[in-house]
């Protein structure tokens, strides 16, 4: 059996920044799908189906595929919570043990928790600027998109990688 089924499973609350992050990742989901029902009326038939790498409209599609990333988001929120609820399914380097579990846990879970609430930011970003695309408000998602949500999404990481390798 692999020793990850092993782990302890230890009941860590929720921080504030975890808290903190939930609100804004969710109310800006949930926001984005709000905005596509007010406007839902007034879009156009077309609308931006995918970017290319500096931002600018690629191919145009139908207004339904608009409810196709908050349909993923919701499912990639669902997964990820999952895996945000129970730590001991992470992965760890060979320093872990039952002493510094609890450090590990959380650590990992903040990470985790980051994470998805960046992809719901992200995601619910370019939801938001294909509706604006559409109604005429912007001309595409800008050059600085692509590497911003790179970014985003990878520092968390990073960060994460190295205060991990302080724990002891």
């Amino acid at each position: 059996m692999d020793s990850s089924w092993k782990r302890p499973k230890i009941n860590i609350p929720k921080t504030t920044s975890e808290k903190l992050w939930d609100l804004i990742g969710f109310s800006f989901y949930i926001g984005s799908i709000i905005f596509l029902f007010s406007v839902w009326c007034i879009l156009p038939d077309q609308v931006p189906g995918h970017y290319n790498g500096l931002g600018e409209v690629e191919r145009w599609g139908s207004k339904w595929e608009l409810i196709i990333l908050p349909v993923i988001s919701f499912f990639l929120f669902l997964m990820m919570q999952l895996f945000e609820k129970n730590p001991e399914w992470h992965n760890y380097p060979s320093q872990f043990n039952e002493s510094n579990a609890k450090a590990f846990y959380l650590l990992s879970r903040k990470m985790l928790n980051i994470e998805k609430n960046i992809c719901l930011l992200v995601l619910q970003s370019i939801h938001i600027e294909s509706i604006m695309v559409a109604l005429g408000w912007l001309k595409g998602l800008g050059v600085w998109f692509l590497p911003l949500a790179f970014l985003s999404v990878f520092l968390p990481i990073i960060v994460q990688i190295i205060k991990q390798r302080k724990i002891t």
